[in-house]
């Protein structure tokens, strides 16, 4: 068997490197708010990169859960994540359907449109859905946090990508067995497509899950906020000194409710990642 060169082994030790200096400048801003959130406040801002494993304390997550309504966020946010992921899984995958093995009118304009939308920035689309949520009287509700969005352009574009890999041979096969559209889709189709349906589930989850702009706009009462709106709101209020001279241990809060409010990304990527990554692979492959 043939070793490798010496120029092999250096190449494959620089990518190494590059990958592990990558993961750890990744990582480092998630490690330090975790050991932060351990550290008293007042150690938090003057000393924020120091560690003594002595000084450690859970003081800042049990103030947290004493002055935070974080389980009103996390509800309030569950409920988002459940219904306009539901909404995003049932109806993406239908249009991508449509879009990959229908032929009809106009349907490389419509499909060209629907990308077109993934080229606007979302500041853009900000202010004329906040008139229509107004005209619908949907303004802080959970109407207005689930509806908008919840057919997503890129899971539309996703799930083309990925029906388009299976043969049409296979759909004519169950039409002349006299299964209709329906049963196809739901028969045929969905457990063909499981791993990009997989992929899709994670990243609407994390989309969904760190969305911030349009809950902040869409919501002016502290009933509907979402976690990531009431953390910006406790950061906002830091910084503008409305929570009294013992900022440093509100400080310790926000980090620790920080760290709370991350750990549900982390187990459903943890979880999930091999089926991520699978689909994403099984999604880029078909043009």
């Amino acid at each position: 068997m043939k070793r490798p060169g010496t120029g092999t082994q250096l190449g494959a030790l620089g990518r190494y490197g590059l990958l592990t200096v990558a993961a750890v400048l990744g990582l480092a801003p998630l490690l330090w708010m975790m050991v932060s959130s351990l550290k008293p406040g007042a150690d938090i801002i003057s000393s924020p990169f120091s560690f003594d494993p002595g000084r450690l304390t859970l003081t800042n997550f049990r103030s947290m859960l004493d002055t935070i309504p974080i389980g009103t966020g996390f509800r309030n946010t569950a409920i988002v994540v459940v219904l306009k992921g539901a909404l995003t899984m049932i109806f993406c995958p239908m249009a991508g359907f449509a879009f990959a093995k229908y032929v009809f009118p106009g349907k490389r304009l419509l499909f060209a449109t629907v990308l077109t939308t993934l080229m606007l920035p979302t500041l853009v689309l900000l202010i004329p859905l906040l008139l229509e949520m107004s005209q619908l009287g949907w303004v802080s509700t959970f109407q207005a946090l689930i509806l908008p969005g919840a057919i997503d352009a890129f899971g539309v574009f996703w799930m083309r990508q990925v029906i388009l890999a299976i043969p049409d041979e296979l759909l004519d096969a169950a039409r002349v067995d006299g299964a209709n559209e329906l049963r196809i889709f739901v028969s045929i189709v969905v457990p063909v497509i499981r791993p990009g349906l997989a992929a899709l589930g994670v990243l609407t989850f994390i989309n969904i899950y760190n969305d911030f702009v349009w809950p902040v706009v869409a919501v002016n009462d502290e009933q509907h906020q979402t976690l990531q709106v009431m953390l910006s709101a406790l950061a906002q209020n830091i910084r503008s000194g409305q929570l009294g001279a013992d900022w440093t241990s509100v400080w310790g809060q926000l980090l620790a409710a920080s760290t709370v409010a991350a750990i549900p990304v982390l187990i459903v990527f943890v979880v999930l990642q091999r089926h991520l990554i699978k689909g994403v692979m099984a999604g880029s492959l078909k043009g």
